[in-house]
């Protein structure tokens, strides 16, 4: 049994095995994970926000979308993982308020899970899984022995995607 890091809110953290990944309470922001199956590293990002080209002066990466997961893309590698092998995968994205339809604001879960797609198909990394959407919040851990992505939320049984 490894050791389990936490991955805090707009952060994000890579491993090898046998430790586990974890972030918890994902609403609408999206925990990302890359995984080499050969290497057995794996990284995670929790991020908030799709995009971070709408605000000056950004100084948290893992924040957005698109910077959060080129940063895991970079940090991964470094330890080891090799591009060609990895795959990713998606949890949260949630609807967390109900908001009237055409609010920019509106449906940041669904932004959030649109811009990974987006990403990962600049980066050329197949998403193999994904639990997003509907209206609960959600808690992640990515074994880097195995790549299972555990997601457990309040009142619903837990599942490995």
């Amino acid at each position: 049994m490894g050791e389990l890091i936490k991955v805090g809110m707009a952060d994000l953290k890579v491993a090898k095995a046998p430790d586990t990944l974890t972030t918890l309470g994902l609403g609408s922001c999206i925990g990302l994970t890359l995984y080499d199956p050969v290497k057995k590293v794996g990284g995670l990002v929790h991020y908030m926000l799709p995009d971070s080209t709408k605000l000056k002066n950004n100084t948290n990466i893992a924040k957005f979308g698109d910077t959060g997961i080129r940063e895991l893309l970079k940090q991964i590698l470094a330890i080891g993982a090799n591009q060609r092998r990895l795959v990713s995968k998606i949890a949260g994205g949630a609807c967390m308020f109900e908001t009237s339809g055409l609010s920019s604001i509106g449906n940041v879960g669904a932004r959030n899970a649109e811009q990974a797609k987006l990403v990962l198909k600049q980066l050329g990394i197949p998403l193999v899984a994904e639990d997003t959407g509907l209206n609960y919040g959600r808690t992640v851990e990515l074994d880097c022995n195995t790549g299972d992505f555990l997601i457990k939320s309040v009142g619903k049984s837990s599942k490995v995607i």
